[in-house]
C-alpha cells in the first residue's frame, strides 16, 4: 500500500519545524538554563506533575481507565489521587522520599504513580517482571520508604530492606490494603473532593528513578526530573502536526485517543510516552493484565481502540493473528524502545491498514528523543527519524562529531536527559557530560537530521575486523515469509574473534532450514555477514520487560 502522494513532502524538515516551533504557536520553543547548561524547551508543555494532573482533572466526567469490567473516569481517578497523596503526607513522606511501585498495569498502578509524585516524592517504578531478589535491589538501591505492590508482587517481597517503613498492597493480602485509603475503584467517584497537599514543585525537582533494563550488569537508577518527565507530552502531537504540513495540510486538532497500553507502565514507554500524554489530552487508556495476541485483538475490535503498540514484538505479534478481526478502528501502530524490521513499517500499513509510527529513546532520555511516523516513516523505513525540536544529536567518531552518513556513537542532548544515575557518580560521569548522553548506540544521521540506528556498540559483531551490524543481518532475515522473529548474535571463534549466529522464530505453518535462510541473506549481503550458525523453532525469542532482546539468553541457545 503506497500512501505517499506524489508532491510529498511539500515542506522541508526545517521548514515544517520552524513553523510548527515560531514565537506563538502550540510547539513554540525558548531557552531555558538546566544545569547550567542553555537549551530549548517547549514553552507551552506541562513543566511538572502538578501541572499535568491540573490538566487532566479538567476532562470531568471523561473516561480515562479501562480494565476489564472496570470503568473510571477522570474525575473518579483525581479524587483517588488526592485522596492517596495527602494519607502520604499525613504518614511522613517528605519531599524526595522514594515511594517503590511494584504492580502489573492495573487502574490503581497511575493513581501511586500521580499521587506519589504530587505530595513530592521521587516514584520509583520497579520491573514488575523482576524476581523477589531483583525487586530486593530497587528498593535498597533507592532507599525506598514507602512500597505500593499488587498481590502477585507482594508474595515475593520476603526481605526487604530496613528504608521501608510502609507496605501497601491492592487486590491481596499480607499489608496495609491500599483499598483501606482509597477505596476500590468502582468508589472512587464518590471520594471527597479535597485540596491537593500543599507542595511546592518546580521543573528542576527530581520526579522518578527508572531502572535500566540491566541486558548486562546490574540495573542503574536513571533519575528524571518533573521536566524530563512531561517534554514526551508534546511527542506525538508535534509528530502529528509535521506529518500534516510535509503532505500540505493544516495541523490537525487533537481528538482524544482510545489506547491499548500494551507494554508495561513501569517502562518509560508506558509511562511517559502513553499515560502522561493521555492524561494531558484526556485520551482512553485500555489496559491488559498481561500482553496477549488474541485479547489484544479482541479488544481493539470490542473498544474501538485508535492508537496501540509498544515494542516491536508487540506489533509482530498482531500482524500474526489479526485474521478474522475488525480492526478498522485502528489508525496507529507505534513502536519503539528496541530494534525492529525496516519491513515492519510497510507491513502495518498493508496487513493493519493503520499508519505506522516509531521513535527511539532510552530510560535515560525518559523514552521518546526521536519520532518517525506516517509518510515520512514509509519512505524512511530503516530509519527512527529526526530528533525533537528541543533536542539535539550527533555522531561522535574517534573523539569528534562525525558528518552525515558516517556511522558513531550516538550522543543525544535536551530537556528530557536524566540528570544522571542515583548513587552512581563514576557512572554518570563516563556517561553524561555538559548536557549530553553517551548512548552506546552505533547510529548514522543524514543530511536532513533522519537517525538509523545501527545496533548497541557492545552488541556489533565485529568478525576477524569486519564489522557486522545485527540490525543488518536481521532486517534481510526478517524480510523471508517464513521468518516471525530474528536476531543476531557473536559467537566465540579462535581464528576470526567472532563469527555471526542467528536465532529465528519461524511463522506457524513455514517449513524453512538453515541452509535455505543463509542462501536467502547471501543472495542480499557480503557474504562475511552470513550467519555461520542457525537455531530455528516456533518458540517466542527472549527479551526483557521492554522489548530488548536478552542477548545473554540468545547465546545460550547455541550452547545446547
Amino acid at each position: 500500500m503506497n500512501d505517499i502522494p506524489q508532491n510529498w513532502p511539500v515542506l522541508s524538515l526545517e521548514e515544517a519545524h520552524a513553523r510548527l516551533t515560531a514565537p506563538g504557536a502550540r510547539f513554540e520553543t525558548v531557552d531555558a538554563v538546566i544545569r547550567g547548561v542553555s537549551m530549548k524547551v517547549w514553552k507551552n508543555v506541562p513543566a511538572t506533575a502538578l501541572e499535568v494532573f491540573t490538566q487532566a482533572r479538567t476532562h470531568g466526567a471523561r473516561e480515562f481507565l479501562v480494565y476489564e469490567k472496570e470503568r473510571i473516569s477522570y474525575e473518579a481517578f483525581a479524587r483517588a489521587v488526592v485522596r492517596l497523596a495527602a494519607h502520604l503526607r499525613d504518614q511522613g513522606l517528605n519531599k524526595g522520599d522514594r515511594v517503590a511501585l511494584v504492580m502489573r498495569n492495573l487502574p490503581e498502578w497511575p493513581v501511586v504513580f500521580m499521587a506519589a509524585a504530587l505530595a513530592g516524592a521521587i516514584v520509583v517504578p520497579l520491573n514488575a517482571w523482576w524476581s523477589g531478589a531483583e525487586l530486593a535491589y530497587g528498593i535498597l538501591d533507592s532507599g525506598a520508604r514507602f512500597v505500593f505492590a499488587d498481590g502477585e508482587r507482594l508474595a515475593r517481597l520476603k526481605d526487604l530492606p530496613p528504608s521501608v517503613e510502609k507496605i501497601y498492597v491492592t487486590r491481596g493480602d499480607g499489608a496495609m490494603a491500599l483499598e483501606d485509603v482509597i477505596g476500590l475503584p468502582a468508589s472512587w467517584k464518590d471520594l471527597p473532593d479535597t485540596a491537593l497537599p500543599d507542595v511546592a514543585l518546580s521543573p528542576e525537582d527530581d520526579a522518578t528513578i527508572f531502572y535500566t533494563s540491566g541486558t548486562t550488569g546490574a540495573p542503574k537508577g536513571a533519575v528524571g526530573t518533573h521536566r524530563s518527565l512531561t517534554t514526551n507530552i508534546f511527542a506525538m502531537p508535534f509528530s502529528n502536526a509535521r506529518n500534516a504540513l510535509r503532505r500540505g495540510d493544516p495541523p490537525p486538532q487533537d481528538a482524544p485517543r482510545r489506547t491499548l497500553i500494551a507494554v508495561p507502565f513501569f517502562h518509560v514507554i508506558g509511562s511517559l510516552s502513553i499515560l502522561l500524554p493521555n492524561m494531558a489530552a484526556g485520551g482512553t487508556l485500555v489496559l491488559m493484565r498481561k500482553f496477549d495476541p488474541q485479547v489484544a485483538l479482541a479488544l481493539i475490535e470490542s473498544e474501538r481502540v485508535t492508537v496501540t503498540g509498544g515494542v516491536p514484538a508487540i506489533a509482530l505479534a498482531l500482524l500474526e493473528q489479526a485474521r478474522d478481526h475488525d480492526l478498522s478502528s485502528l489508525q496507529l501502530v507505534t513502536y519503539g524502545g528496541a530494534p525492529s524490521p525496516a519491513s515492519l513499517a510497510g507491513r502495518v500499513r498493508g496487513n493493519l491498514g493503520a499508519m505506522p509510527g516509531q521513535g527511539w529513546g532510552m530510560t535515560e532520555t525518559s523514552a521518546t528523543c526521536t519520532t518517525h511516523s506516517a509518510e515520512d516513516f514509509l519512505n524512511r523505513p530503516a530509519s527512527c527519524g529526526p530528533v525533537l525540536p528541543v533536542g539535539r544529536l550527533k555522531v561522535m567518531k574517534g573523539g569528534v562529531e562525525a558528518p552525515p552518513g558516517v556511522v558513531g556513537e550516538l550522543w543525544a542532548f535536551g530537556p528530557n536527559i536524566v540528570k544522571g544515575y542515583w548513587n552512581r557518580p563514576d557512572a554518570t560521569a563516563e556517561n553524561f557530560a555538559g548536557g549530553w548522553l553517551k548512548t552506546g548506540d552505533l547510529a548514522s544521521l543524514d543530511a536532513e537530521g533522519f537517525c538509523t540506528i545501527l545496533d548497541r556498540s557492545h552488541d556489533m559483531v565485529i568478525r576477524g575486523g569486519e564489522n557486522i551490524y545485527c540490525i543488518e543481518v536481521e532486517n534481510i532475515l526478517a524480510e523471508h515469509p517464513g521468518v516471525a522473529d530474528v536476531a543476531l548474535v557473536g559467537l566465540p571463534h579462535p581464528v576470526l574473534g567472532e563469527v555471526p549466529a542467528a536465532l529465528v522464530q519461524v511463522r506457524p505453518g513455514a517449513r524453512i532450514d538453515a541452509a535455505m535462510l543463509q542462501d536467502f541473506v547471501r543472495a542480499r549481503l557480503a557474504a562475511f555477514k552470513v550467519p555461520v550458525q542457525m537455531v530455528i523453532s516456533d518458540k517466542a525469542l527472549p527479551r526483557n520487560a521492554g522489548g530488548k532482546l536478552v542477548k545473554g539468553e540468545l547465546r545460550k541457545a547455541f550452547k545446547s
